[in-house]
């Protein structure tokens, strides 16, 4: 089991502060490039598909690397894992905005895989060096999460008119290369010793049915955020709402999720298990589905309601993960049996909703199977937020 070998407060405090500069690596990177993605396709003469790809690739690499991620990291201990995968996605960035199509598309993948190392790893983590503040320590990480994606969204536009896409991609390496430098100072300062007598089989996990229900509640999160980050633009301007209000709307719905990071670990950390919060977060997510079908005049408020829902699963499902967990090694290897699913269909999503709009030429097919989704990851919530642990 790992141990660590400086509960000092000044090291814990460096140690909440590095654990908050990983998070804002996990989504920053990514984010930058959906809205500048037209200019690329009409700067580097890229096909409808390939562009797809820059957006799809990092998703697959978060799914096809999460199951190793534990496995190295008992290897050669977490901290050293994170810092490896820092400088990966640091170099991927760099390589991203080099300027040529090749390296883009390898800077892409590079990236993908680093950061699907601390997506596995950070609920780790926060499990073995926090476990008496996993909620708190949880709910901060996902505000940076939020909060660093929402800065490189918001900052692509205005760099690439100002500057080039280069520079607006690039930029981004200035959360990864903060924390790079923050991790190379704890293996210098409060180093690990990675014991050799852990008896944990990490297969284990796979065949709980407690580790699948947190795992199917966090997938059906992700399948209804990317769908509905992905298409809800396209939903609005269906019912006649308009191109600049629906991207507004688009906007608002990031923004909401982001809430929860405030209140979610106070929230969870006052009670005794997890079961009404994740119903609710998923009803909640059910009732703004309603909304957009039978009443899309207000689409202000559901376009909110859906991104507090949303924000607050994902969250939760973080928690889930450190709290259903006996020790860290059980975290590590939870969370990659949960991220490897959850981005493998997740990225399915939009694009079977997209096809399933190619067909009948609505979106109200779409609404209601989210409507039924979200049912279910209700149910999951119920199963998964009981006090238990795997």
């Amino acid at each position: 089991m790992f141990e660590s070998n400086d509960k000092s407060l000044p090291s814990s405090a460096l140690l909440l502060i590095g654990l908050i500069l990983v998070a804002t690596t996990l989504r920053a990177p990514i984010t930058g490039v959906g809205p500048i993605l037209e200019a690329l396709k009409s700067t580097l003469g890229l096909s409808a598909t390939m562009a797809a790809l820059l957006t799809a690739l990092p998703l697959i690499a978060f799914g096809v690397i999460a199951p190793f991620a534990g496995k190295l990291s008992q290897k050669i201990g977490l901290k050293r894992c994170l810092l490896g995968s820092l400088l990966i996605v640091v170099l991927g960035v760099l390589l991203r905005s080099e300027g040529s199509i090749s390296t883009l598309y390898i800077g892409t993948i590079l990236l993908g895989i680093g950061i699907a190392f601390g997506n596995v790893l950070m609920p780790s983590l926060v499990k073995r060096d926090f476990p008496k503040r996993i909620p708190s320590i949880t709910g901060k990480c996902g505000l940076a999460i939020g909060l660093s994606a929402a800065i490189t969204s918001t900052l692509a536009v205005p760099l690439m008119t100002i500057f080039n896409w280069k520079i607006a991609l690039g930029s981004s390496v200035i959360f990864p290369l903060i924390a790079l430098i923050i991790w190379s100072l704890f293996i210098k300062t409060t180093d690990e010793k990675v014991s050799q007598n852990v008896n944990y089989q990490p297969n284990t996990v796979w065949k709980s049915a407690l580790a699948w229900q947190v795992t199917l509640y966090m997938t059906i999160n992700s399948i209804l955020f990317y769908t509905m980050i992905t298409w809800l633009p396209s939903i609005l301007t269906n019912v006649g709402v308009s191109t600049i209000k629906a991207g507004s709307l688009h906007g608002l719905l990031q923004f909401a999720s982001l809430v929860p990071g405030l209140l979610l670990g106070i929230i969870v950390s006052k009670m005794k298990d997890q079961r009404m919060v994740a119903s609710i977060l998923g009803l909640i997510q059910c009732l703004a589905l309603l909304g957009f079908c039978f009443l899309p005049a207000a689409a202000l408020v559901w376009a909110f309601m859906f991104g507090l829902g949303t924000g607050g699963a994902l969250i939760l499902s973080l928690m889930m993960i450190s709290l259903r967990s006996s020790n860290p090694h059980q975290a590590a290897n939870l969370s990659g049996m949960a991220q490897c699913i959850n981005f493998l269909l997740g990225a399915l999503g939009p694009i079977l909703a997209g096809k399933v709009h190619e067909i009948t030429g609505n979106w109200i097919f779409i609404l209601y199977t989210g409507v039924i989704l979200a049912i279910l990851m209700a149910g999951f919530g119920i199963l998964a937020g009981r006090q238990k642990n795997i």
